[in-house]
């Protein structure tokens, strides 16, 4: 305790809340699907996370396990209303306003829920019938967070994956499909009034995949390569990720929603597949995200929106070996399932986080003066902030 109050203004100075409400307080975060029935304890989790340094999550759901194993911990989180629940959640403002109470308010202030994900990857996407109660959810779900007095706190979003548009290539030409327009133009238009960003499910794995004859893969990588010149922008792209965030502020600013900040709800890249998945293996896999890793430490934005810095949530924290679809679905995790890592781009595996955390515990037992605790505490709180 004492430590901590010797560095109480250290901690004002750099975690000060920010007036608005902002869901992503750094630049790299991680998303920990959990469709596998041998990936660690949410306990241990919360263990490999801290040693990693990471600190922004995405579930996919608001599983109370999770939520309690992350109490206290100072990580924070985004929940996800899942696609199932939409059409309740429209129809019923008391339903929505009774799930943020059991789901959200329940777990606040020692969880740090920071955002509520309503849906992911509706709109494009093939059940139809969700196109329509999507905005209603959003709106019932930010009005019982309002009610609660907790819309300063906790961010409404829904995620979109490429689907939503109907050109993307160039940057420059990125516009939504006619058929999703009609209901994105005012989802966009709540999400403006609100203050919630457009968050995009950005792959160029899938895109390498399904055109290897005609995408340099060094530009789905990170690699150096002549990349691409966007001949409206008059502007050079040297990676994909970069190409395909202009594209969605391009469909932004045709639409009408220049100031609407573009945040990264999922990217990553499979370390294996089918054979007919061009690219996905571990090589590849590291590559793409350690370059990435590299590519958000750095704090910059894209070629045209220079001033907006990046922000990503990694799919995934694991592979989930129940996932359906292709065998890339199961492969996409920077762990395995027994929390070992997948490949090296600077993280260690869950042995390793309790080893340090080990270490960390007998260093404060062993009485060191404060001027060295000072050292010790600032030299390894730098990269928290660097990374998170």
């Amino acid at each position: 305790m004492t430590i901590l109050r010797f560095f109480c203004p250290f901690f004002i100075l750099f975690f000060t809340p920010i007036a608005s409400v902002q869901a992503f307080t750094g630049t790299y975060g991680i998303n920990y699907g959990r469709i596998a029935n041998n990936i660690p304890s949410p306990d241990e989790v919360v263990t490999l996370l801290r040693a990693a340094k990471i600190r922004n999550v995405r579930i996919y759901d608001a599983d109370h396990s999770v939520l309690k194993a992350f109490s206290g911990t100072g990580l924070e989180i985004v929940v996800g209303l899942p696609n199932g629940q939409l059409q309740d959640m429209s129809s019923n403002p008391d339903h929505a306003l009774n799930w943020v109470k059991e789901n959200v308010q329940s777990f606040l202030p020692d969880t740090r829920i920071r955002g509520i994900a309503v849906g992911n990857e509706v709109l494009g996407g093939t059940d139809y019938s969700l196109w329509g109660v999507l905005l209603g959810a959003v709106k019932n779900i930010y009005n019982a967070t309002k009610k609660l007095h907790l819309d300063q706190l906790v961010q409404i979003s829904t995620a979109n994956s490429f689907a939503v548009f109907a050109v993307s290539y160039p940057p420059s030409s990125g516009k939504f499909d006619n058929n999703v327009n009609q209901y994105m133009k005012p989802l966009l238009e709540f999400f403006q009034q609100i203050g919630s960003p457009f968050c995009l499910n950005a792959y160029p794995f899938l895109a390498y995949a399904g055109d290897p004859e005609h995408i340099d893969i060094n530009y789905a990588l990170f690699e150096p390569t002549k990349g691409i010149y966007d001949p409206m922008y008059h502007l050079h792209y040297d990676n994909m990720l970069d190409a395909q965030i202009d594209a969605a502020y391009s469909a932004l600013e045709d639409a009408g929603f220049d100031k609407m900040e573009v945040i990264v709800t999922e990217t990553g890249w499979a370390s294996n597949g089918d054979q007919s998945e061009a690219g996905a293996n571990a090589t590849n896999a590291r590559t793409y995200n350690y370059n990435l890793r590299k590519r958000l430490a750095k704090r910059k934005g894209t070629p045209h929106r220079p001033k907006n810095v990046v922000k990503a949530y990694i799919f995934a924290l694991f592979n989930e070996n129940e996932k359906p679809g292709h065998s890339s679905e199961k492969n996409y995790g920077l762990f395995k399932a027994d929390g070992s890592i997948s490949y090296d781009i600077g993280f260690h595996g869950l042995n390793a986080g309790h080893s340090s955390l080990l270490s960390l515990k007998n260093i404060n037992t062993q009485g060191l003066s404060q001027s060295y605790m000072m050292v010790f505490f600032l030299s390894s709180l730098i990269p928290l902030i660097f990374w998170s």
